[in-house]
């Protein structure tokens, strides 16, 4: 592979092929993904270039001592078979160390994973379509405790977080939830967060996740806070763990259907993390 290198990219826009790759292969990539994900771990997000061109990458965001996540590994499709993804998915397993890596295979891949030491856990459902949106206008009235994220909710919402992640990660929480164009709410009973989701603009529509919550009511009004930003016309799509049986039938409620499927593997000991109380994940990307 002569003329073939493995970096970490420099910029934002370095990144913009791999969006595009993305996109191409349906994943539905959130506007603006990119300017939260890189400054999380600007080691992790690996370009592998032949004579210069971008034609390899992957991701490794290297969260902890203990945790990595794995995402973005994507090949040139007029190059896949000649090694090139595989070289550059060494150089970021070598970033993880000796961390639990997770990440979210695609169904033709998982079998590639196992023998690199991943192993599955559970399968993740994406929910897409038209929702059926909430018939009232919302109000505090209408959504008791539910409320659109402040910047005084940010300690606290962080520490909500480490709850069902195993990591701290309040700067990326920080640029994920509030950047251009994205919608957040927090669920409160009292002094005491019991749940939030946020949503954002996408190439297809809107992405909705996270969306964690402690019960099925504070799920439910934290969803419907969120969809009633949405116009009649547009469509959502948000990720569920197959764990959560509530969310899928939730998201059925609300007129969405199942369909493009990943399956959660972890190479090491997996997080002991609340499924049954994630109501869709972050991102299929780092987790």
């Amino acid at each position: 592979m002569t003329g073939f290198t493995v970096s970490p990219a420099q910029a934002t826009a370095d990144w913009g092929q791999v969006t595009e790759w993305a996109d191409a292969e349906g994943w539905n990539v959130g506007r603006g993904d990119a300017d939260a994900f890189l400054p999380t771990d600007p080691g992790g997000f690996l370009l592998g270039r032949l004579d210069g061109r971008t034609v390899s990458a992957v991701s490794v965001v290297n969260y902890s001592p203990r945790y990595a996540f794995l995402g973005h590994y994507i090949t040139e499709p007029a190059l896949r078979g000649k090694g090139f993804g595989y070289a550059t998915w060494q150089a970021a397993l070598a970033h993880a160390g000796g961390r639990t890596v997770g990440l979210d295979a695609v169904p033709a891949q998982v079998g590639n994973y196992r023998a690199s030491g991943f192993e599955p856990l559970y399968g993740n459902a994406r929910y897409t379509g038209r929702p059926h949106r909430p018939a009232t206008t919302l109000t505090e009235s209408a959504l008791p405790g539910t409320a659109p994220l402040s910047p005084d909710h940010l300690d606290a919402l962080t520490a909500y977080d480490q709850g069902y992640f195993p990591a701290e990660r309040g700067a990326f929480l920080r640029r994920w939830l509030t950047g251009p164009g994205r919608v957040t709410h927090v669920r409160e009973r009292g002094s005491r967060i019991t749940g939030y989701g946020s949503l954002r603009p996408s190439t297809l529509g809107f992405r909705l996740g996270p969306l964690f919550a402690e019960t099925p009511e504070d799920a439910e009004s934290l969803l419907d806070a969120l969809l009633a930003h949405l116009g009649p016309d547009d469509e959502v799509a948000l990720d569920i763990p197959d764990p959560n049986g509530a969310a899928a039938a939730l998201a059925t409620a609300r007129g969405l259907t199942p369909g493009f499927r990943t399956t959660r593997m972890y190479a090491g000991p997996p997080p002991a993390t609340p499924t049954g109380r994630a109501w869709a994940v972050t991102t299929l990307e780092l987790g």
